[in-house]
């Protein structure tokens, strides 16, 4: 029972937090399955990123364009917790999200995640592409304006 309450919510939060796909390739990445079938997957690279209350562990991230990540989103708050960066998400190739080892999803587009309260976890797996400099944020909230926000560089 806890399973199907787990996936019922992830479905849920799924839909809200997916770019649409409609018209979404004019933004994103337009080759995303070619870059991540050529990935060195046995070689990725992996960050985490831990959520507490009002601020992110660490708050600025480097990735190198062209190399495979796994990106763990672990919430360790009380609250739920976003972690909204549409610029950066518009410049990676995205192979899946798994939550808790529980579920995984397979969507080419993503522009927000959240990651529930106490022990919530999702790991985004992707190879970055376009260089620059994103913000990331949480969108909940009064949480930004008390500091939740930080920097993703790709070089």
């Amino acid at each position: 029972m806890k399973l199907k309450a787990l996936i019922t919510t992830l479905a849920l939060t799924t839909a809200a937090t997916f770019a649409p796909l409609a018209g979404a390739a004019d933004d994103y990445i337009t080759d995303a399955d070619r870059i991540v079938k050529e990935a060195d997957w046995n070689a990725m690279e992996t960050v985490t990123v831990v959520f507490e209350e009002h601020h992110y562990t660490p708050e600025n991230l480097t990735f190198k364009a062209g190399v495979a990540y796994k990106l763990e989103l672990i919430n360790e708050g009380e609250k739920h917790h976003y972690f909204t960066a549409p610029e950066f998400f518009r410049s990676i190739a995205t192979r899946k999200a798994m939550v808790n080892g529980q579920a995984e999803i397979k969507a080419p587009y993503f522009k927000a995640v959240e990651v529930l309260k106490e022990g919530g976890q999702l790991d985004l797996y992707f190879v970055p592409v376009t260089k620059g400099t994103f913000p990331v944020f949480c969108t909940i909230d009064d949480h930004r304006e008390k500091g939740m926000e930080g920097s993703i560089v790709v070089e």
